[in-house]
């Protein structure tokens, strides 16, 4: 996807859940470079940090939280 560079993280995965159909009782987790970036960190910065040599950001997504179980 092409965003704003002033979109969150969060507001990221709230389009992508929306674009996937994605219902509210299901997880979403989303990775660049298998880190689980912070929901308020702006999507620029997640760019500039982790771009790769073509100029695109490549992320990942979970269904399933890959850390463990949460209590």
């Amino acid at each position: 996807y092409l965003v704003p560079a002033d979109l969150t993280v969060g507001q990221f995965v709230y389009v992508v859940r929306k674009r996937i159909k994605l219902s509210a009782e299901k997880a979403i987790f989303v990775f660049v470079k298998n880190i689980l970036p912070p929901t308020a960190a702006m999507m620029s910065a997640i760019y500039e940090e982790h771009k790769d040599g073509d100029g695109f950001l490549y992320m990942t997504y979970s269904g399933e939280n890959t850390f463990g179980l949460l209590y």
